[in-house]
């Protein structure tokens, strides 16, 4: 029986195909959770989507087959951003599978899944099982009744449930650049922003799973110049990029400076707790420490969490939060089924720029008080070892704290601050370092990576 431990992961599927996986094991994968559903929930049927990329359509119709074989239903939403299968997992309340690799490259694909409503499923929460069912491919319980087909096409409903959500009907007029990387906001966004007083100028609308232009992974600044190019070129008011997914959104500004996923968290989750429908926000560790800062003078109360999105949606759904940010530029709203959700995001930033007549880089500034390093990557052999020589560095020094709620975080006196995480897949550990300016922030980062790289 074929191993998948190289292709389920802590968060979802991911893999390439066909060296790693292929229409059989997703076929298997398929079976096994619909197996999983009907026996924690008595689930009858499951909804599926998949993103562009050549191989989505042959493997989430296996996926189908293996679901079926189970006596569960699938609901074909076809075409659609990992955020639309989101939204069709919370408006029909029936778990769902998306198939995509995100900003991975062309060889890879993958599956997110999620139980109804849009509720994650992780290696804690149903992963582990579904690796070990899918591995055996056999199961007691015969399927009681025969499964079918129906095919829907929900993407006018995802927009307008977002329209409902940020009214950008009554903004000033707009220019924004959007960069969809090939990916499927060149699918979703000319739906959600019709009709509304904003130019929009696509960049790379092509659905297109080889990424002939660049990555789609605005992450890296490399895939985000051709777009920081048009907003100067054109004289947009900003500009967006999504990933390949389009479940992250990264900003750009009117000079075509990026604007960081921190200083959208903070802006995004003071527009949420103006509403005064909820005080908890929900942040990773890595966010910037503005964040809990402008929380708390707005009224409300942050909450760390650990990086990745089954922690936060774990938090945001203990806490009954109205919103939650990550330094990935993954944002999580409650109103979207505490689902991660780059349109929505976007949404707000352009709502909160279009109601007032500032600038972005204005608008945002008061939102970017420390300098960061952003995440640094280094190639260890000996990922513990290195993370133990750098807590033993710090951790005697006067006034420093330090925690491993997640990786290592050491708090210095002078409000500086850095984590180092191992990565769970890969011979990396990735520093992350903030500091009241760049000077310090360049002299504590060099520090820690002459220590990690030692």
């Amino acid at each position: 029986m074929r191993d998948l431990s190289t292709i389920i992961k802590a968060y979802d599927v991911r893999g390439v195909v066909p060296d790693e996986w292929d229409e059989d094991v997703a076929r298997r994968i398929g079976a096994a959770f619909a197996e999983l559903v009907w026996q924690e929930s008595g689930a009858t049927a499951v909804v599926t989507a998949h993103d562009m990329r050549d191989s989505s359509v042959p493997l989430s119709r296996a996926f189908a087959e293996g679901v079926l074989a189970r006596g569960v239903d699938v609901v074909e939403a076809g075409l659609g951003s990992t955020d639309v299968l989101y939204y069709a997992s919370g408006s029909l309340g029936v778990p769902g599978a998306m198939f995509t690799a995100s900003h991975n490259p062309a060889q890879y694909n993958g599956i997110k899944l999620c139980r109804a409503g849009a509720s994650p499923v992780g290696q804690d929460s149903g992963l582990a099982t579904l690796r070990e069912w899918a591995e055996r491919d056999s199961y007691d319980r015969v399927p009681g009744r025969t499964a079918s087909i129906d095919q829907r096409d929900l993407l006018a409903g995802y927009a307008a449930h977002l329209r409902s959500l940020v009214d950008l009907s009554i903004i000033r007029p707009l220019r924004v650049v959007v960069d969809a990387g090939n990916g499927m906001g060149g699918h979703t966004v000319p739906v959600v922003l019709a009709g509304l007083p904003l130019e929009v100028l696509p960049l790379y609308f092509e659905l297109d799973g080889s990424f002939p232009h660049h990555e789609a992974n605005p992450l890296d600044p490399a895939n985000l110049v051709d777009l920081q190019a048009e907003v100067r070129r054109t004289g947009a008011d900003i500009g967006l990029a999504f990933d390949g997914d389009a479940d992250r959104v990264f900003v750009v500004d009117e000079r075509g400076e990026p604007v960081s996923p921190s200083a959208i968290t903070a802006l995004v989750a003071v527009r949420e707790l103006a509403e005064g429908r909820g005080t908890t926000v929900i942040h990773n560790l890595i966010t910037s420490r503005a964040v809990p800062e402008i929380v708390r003078e707005h009224g409300g109360e942050p909450v760390r969490t650990r990086v990745g999105h089954s922690f936060v949606k774990a938090e945001m759904a203990r806490t009954d939060a109205v919103f939650g940010g990550e330094h990935s530029a993954h944002y999580y709203f409650r109103d979207f089924w505490r689902a991660d959700t780059g349109m929505l995001a976007a949404m707000h930033v352009l709502a909160a720029l279009g109601e007032q007549s500032r600038p972005l880089s204005e608008l945002t500034a008061g939102y970017s008080r420390y300098a960061a390093s952003g995440e640094v990557n280094s190639t260890v052999a000996d990922a513990a070892g290195r993370t133990r020589a750098v807590r033993e560095a710090f951790e005697q020094q006067e006034g420093v704290t330090v925690d491993e709620f997640d990786g290592l975080t050491v708090d210095l006196p002078d409000g500086s601050w850095f984590n180092l995480r191992a990565s769970n897949t890969e011979p990396l550990l990735r520093l992350n370092v903030e500091a009241p300016d760049e000077a310090r922030m360049t002299e504590l980062r060099d520090r820690v990576l002459e220590m990690v790289r030692a």
